[in-house]
């Protein structure tokens, strides 16, 4: 399939494929390549279109919510002008995404996420002892402040923490710049997710998730709230946080269903 590619406010938009589109948005520390293999799997019935977050590669150093939600509004209406898009999220892409979906229902017809629900949830925090909280704060923290150390040095302190979780992206391509959500997250950079609302989303929802991890990124809570939905469905897969990567086939055939299906 012919690859177009367009500017918005300077980030590139790669579309592939034919038919209704999908926008796909990545987390840490990935790129739009992360969905190479899902672009393969969907664009013969799809129109695939992705982006890698502003700052990850190039452009600002940080992008605050409100701007990535305003950045998000400006792709659909470029790509999709006249149809709610379906949203496609996994890690850091869920957390922006989920944001940009209720502040803009009108734009989003349905939501596939990976690994990561109500990522701000009291219910998910309950759910985590004492050994999570600290795992997830350790990891968080060191590249929040690999961040904030910038340089070499950072660079070096992420791909290190990269190489500890066993992130499949090759570590060439990792730099600090990637950190700025866990400094969002811990510091305030750029205002924070202090004004991240619940996430009850409005629409249908597939989320997929790794059973194999040592903590989970979403409460039973919120798999059974997903679960009773009109349109909405729940599937784990034996595998851990990038499942587009450890279990392609799987994962292909679960969306393309549920695509389908709706």
């Amino acid at each position: 399939m012919t690859e177009r590619i367009l500017s918005v406010q300077g980030t590139e938009v790669w579309l592939q494929g034919q038919g209704e589109v999908i926008l796909m948005l990545h987390g840490w520390p990935d790129t739009r390549a992360l969905w190479d293999g899902t672009v393969a799997a969907l664009q013969d019935r799809f129109t695939c279109a992705r982006l890698t977050l502003p700052g990850y590669e190039s452009g600002p150093s940080v992008t605050s919510l409100d701007d990535m939600c305003s950045l998000l509004a400006q792709v659909v209406d470029r790509i999709s002008p006249e149809h709610a898009v379906t949203l496609m999220v996994h890690d850091w892409g869920c957390i922006f995404g989920y944001q940009f979906a209720l502040r803009h229902p009108e734009k989003v017809r349905r939501v596939v996420a990976v690994d990561v629900g109500d990522h701000n949830s009291a219910a998910l925090q309950r759910s985590w002892g004492a050994k999570e909280k600290l795992s997830v704060m350790g990891y968080q923290v060191w590249l929040a402040l690999a961040w904030k150390m910038g340089g070499s040095l950072g660079t070096r302190m992420t791909r290190a923490m990269a190489r500890w979780l066993r992130c499949p992206t090759d570590s060439m391509h990792i730099t600090h710049r990637m950190n700025y959500p866990y400094a969002m997250q811990w510091f305030g950079t750029a205002g924070g997710f202090h004004k991240a609302a619940p996430i009850q989303l409005p629409m249908p929802l597939l989320f997929v998730y790794g059973e194999r991890k040592p903590f989970m990124f979403h409460s039973q809570a919120w798999l059974d709230r997903v679960a009773a939905a009109p349109g909405s469905a729940v599937q784990g897969l034996p595998c851990g946080h990038w499942v587009m990567i450890s279990r392609p086939e799987a994962f292909h055939a679960c969306v393309r269903d549920w695509l389908n299906a709706a």
